[in-house]
């Protein structure tokens, strides 16, 4: 049996909280033994899509830490309905117009910015100026100047910013990345990431680049650069990269399939690929006394894993919940954690740097 059977969770606790606690790397606030008594953070969505219907509003329903307090939406169909279904008070509903008033609402802690990635800027910086701590979804931005932007004006307000980086919080991820830091695979040699899927409806708005910034370098590559920098323990100093377009109608305004190969400072490359095209979800990371692979790695779960030992036989979770509870200890205890403005910015130079290499051909620094 590996060294990550199922035995390695079992503790006198309940064995929910249990399993999780005794993943290496799991910090305490990830569902902690000792049932959470204190203040909860009241949090309101911006934007009412999929995923903040799907995944956030459940998170928010599970999280100890956080729970939805607020809507922001244009659609009123939306907002009666989630007014119904949530019991959200009108006093804490509003529409892009008059958003700013939650400057008065003393009921609204955290804004958490479900849009476009155009609008990522506009309200989370309105959401500062409002007094509010921000979480935006991934990518941060459009690019690095409009998140150096934000991380001023959160700085000057003095609350706190976020991006939504769940796998930061998530079982699988953390364990890799003890692992790398540990240095229990060695020096790192090989690194090899990707993240896509088929992209469907040609009128959505993330093929459109007013909206969108970008493809699916925007949309999941963000996963597959992340990968290779937690899995590599490092910020990646230059980059190579190159586009390729087999549908050049559907993809005209954004890109649908990028390789880049990322050179971190100890001299390793990684070689990452992100897509519009088909599904592949892969981070691999090999050193010089072993390996280890999560596949499916970036997917809202179950995720699976495996080292040269053996299988990861980690429990699955619900991601968002954990995220809340990353975030919410963090603002309530003034915690430090990695999902931060800072690291998005990171992300957004990289990007930066991967368009800039595919349009010149040539390597490109990080800067």
């Amino acid at each position: 049996m590996s060294n990550y059977s199922r035995r390695q969770f079992l503790t006198k606790a309940t064995a929910g909280a249990a399993l999780l606690s005794a993943v290496p790397g799991i910090s305490s606030y990830a569902n902690p033994i000792v049932p959470y008594q204190g203040k909860k953070l009241r949090v309101a969505l911006i934007g009412l899509g999929y995923y903040a219907e799907h995944r956030l509003a459940p998170g928010l329903s599970e999280s100890k830490y956080c729970e939805l307090a607020g809507i922001v939406t244009g659609t009123p169909e939306k907002a009666a309905k989630w007014k119904a279904k949530y019991n959200i008070p009108d006093k804490n509903i509003y529409n892009y117009q008059n958003f700013d008033q939650i400057a008065d609402n003393k009921d609204i802690d955290v804004i958490y910015a479900v849009l476009p990635n155009s609008m990522h800027k506009e309200f989370v910086i309105r959401g500062a100026k409002a007094g509010k701590h921000c979480i935006t979804e991934k990518p941060m931005a459009l690019n690095a100047k409009e998140a150096e932007e934000m991380i001023a004006a959160c700085k000057k307000a003095n609350v706190r910013l976020f991006v939504g980086y769940r796998l930061h919080f998530e079982p699988f991820t953390m364990e890799l990345k003890r692992m790398v830091k540990d240095k229990e695979l060695g020096k790192i040699k090989v690194i090899e990431t990707a993240d896509g899927f088929k992209a469907g409806d040609p009128n959505q708005w993330r093929l459109k680049k007013a909206l969108a910034g970008g493809g699916a370098m925007f949309d999941v590559g963000v996963y597959a650069i992340q990968g290779a920098r937690y899995g590599s323990g490092e910020d990646p100093i230059a980059v190579t990269a190159q586009e390729y377009k087999t549908d050049p109608v559907k993809f005209k305004e954004v890109d649908e399939t990028i390789f880049w190969q990322m050179e971190f400072p100890s001299g390793v490359v990684s070689n990452s690929v992100t897509t519009y095209a088909s599904g592949t979800e892969r981070l691999y990371v090999s050193g010089e006394n072993g390996w280890v692979e999560l596949r499916p790695a970036y997917g809202y779960g179950p995720l699976a894993g495996k080292t040269h030992k053996g299988p990861m036989n980690i429990p699955h979770t619900n991601h968002q919940a954990l995220q809340f509870d990353g975030m919410g200890q963090a603002i309530l205890e003034n915690k430090e954690i990695t999902a931060t403005g800072e690291e998005g910015l990171k992300d957004m130079k990289i990007i930066d740097a991967i368009y800039r290499a595919v349009a010149s051909g040539r390597k490109e620094k990080i800067v």
